[in-house]
């Protein structure tokens, strides 16, 4: 069995090797065609820049200076870092609560969470944008609060089967030496939370910096952030300014690649952590 285990690394690996080529392919194509003109993209979206097609970062400065891309990186900022913090923060409470205490409320509460996230966003678009308006969410504070109605699903799911792995004996002894639930939860739960808790807060990171369809719909173009303000390189007729477009999508992913690289070791931990039921 050992030696046909070592058999088969070499085929798994290259099998995983042309996955990882195919799955990068897209934004090593983009960022050489960055650096080409505009009118080479389109011929040749494929080669490298050579001497005839080569701008340098003309691209780069050119889209910056069109679409306000510094305003738009602050707003995209502030956006996902507040509402996944504020997704992080209540969720892990609330799938703390819902695993702990047993009711029917508590049960139907937790499947209403678990039903939502099979529920396609384009179903509740029209209402979702509405209610927005009459609430006074079309702005970028409100925003913050509908990105924790939409992350809470997945997030309560995994924080709850986490908690599930939790010995109860641990919280037991903080009642037993006059501890509440306050400060249980922020001084023995919370820590104990926190490969779960980084794995969420990387999954809506992903999700809220490149969301383009919620902020358009919710604060419009008087907000932009980097998915709204990348689109204004479209000009009249159909005429796209392609060499800013792929500049513009190389800055915008170097954030977000960044960031996952740096947390990456804690998703695993976290999804199979949360995996494992007490």
């Amino acid at each position: 069995m050992v030696d046909d285990t070592q058999k088969s690394r070499p085929i798994l690996f290259l099998i995983l090797l042309v996955l990882a080529a195919a799955f990068l392919s897209p934004i090593l194509i983009v960022l050489m065609n960055s650096f080409k003109g505009k009118f080479f993209i389109s011929d040749a979206p494929f080669t490298f820049p050579n001497s005839d097609t080569f701008v340098g970062l003309e691209n780069y400065t050119s889209g910056i200076q069109k679409i306000g891309f510094f305003s738009a990186f602050g707003m995209s900022l502030f956006i996902t870092v507040f509402s996944v913090a504020a997704i992080v923060f209540f969720t892990s409470m609330t799938g703390w609560y819902l695993t702990r205490v047993k009711t029917a409320w508590s049960s139907g509460l937790f499947y209403m969470f678990v039903f939502s996230m099979v529920v396609p966003f384009q179903m509740v678009m029209f209402t979702m944008t509405q209610t927005a308006n009459v609430l006074g969410l079309d702005n970028p504070i409100g925003i913050l609060i509908i990105y924790l109605g939409f992350g809470s699903g997945l997030s309560v799911f995994l924080f709850s089967g986490f908690v599930k792995s939790i010995p109860l004996e641990i919280e037991e002894a903080v009642m037993i030496d006059g501890g509440g639930p306050i400060e249980m939860f922020f001084r023995v739960i919370l820590p104990i939370l926190k490969p779960i808790a980084i794995t969420v807060a990387i999954l809506n990171v992903m999700w809220v910096w490149n969301d383009y369809l919620l902020p358009y719909l919710v604060i419009g173009t008087e907000y932009q952030t980097i998915p709204i303000a990348v689109q204004y390189l479209k000009g009249g007729y159909g005429s796209i300014d392609m060499g800013a477009m792929m500049a513009m999508l190389v800055l915008a992913i170097i954030p977000i690649v960044i960031f996952y690289l740096f947390c990456q070791k804690y998703i695993i931990e976290g999804v199979v952590a949360g995996a494992v039921k007490g």
